[in-house]
């Protein structure tokens, strides 16, 4: 394939997604619709650039550009593999203190449950302090 047809098609590609673009812009905004045109001069941009004429000598077999395709895959793989693994890290609580909840298992092994909408006592705050009286008076806890 010569590499004017090469651009041809990815330009083609590229006038048909802003299209579709603009008639996300319309529906949605432009918020969606600047990230369909975004992803819509990815096509043009690849060619410029000399990528898609890789992938397509990638297509005729060659072991060592296999071989390599197969390492960007794999770098690919453990990079979000890792992400994974430090955003449940980061996630992850530490130990829990001293009289955390271990230290006040009941002897059934679970936590003591503590009341459903149980209110405590307003601290400082004498406008909460009224609510609270007021929600006990009526017999909600």
């Amino acid at each position: 394939m010569t590499d004017a047809t090469i651009f041809a098609i990815s330009l083609g590609i590229t006038l048909l997604g802003l299209v579709i673009s603009w008639g996300v812009y319309r529906r949605r905004g432009a918020g969606a619709g600047l990230r369909g045109a975004a992803w819509s001069l990815v096509p043009v941009a690849a060619t410029l650039t000399g990528v898609t004429r890789f992938f397509l000598d990638l297509a005729t077999f060659d072991a060592a550009k296999w071989a390599g395709a197969a390492v960007a895959a794999l770098a690919v793989v453990l990079y979000l593999v890792s992400g994974v693994m430090i955003s449940r890290r980061a996630g992850a609580p530490d130990r829990p203190a001293a009289g955390g909840p271990k230290e006040r298992r009941a002897a059934g092994g679970r936590a003591p449950k503590e009341p459903r909408g149980a209110v405590e006592p307003a601290r400082h705050d004498p406008e909460m302090a009224e609510i609270e009286e007021i929600l006990r008076n009526r017999g909600i806890k």
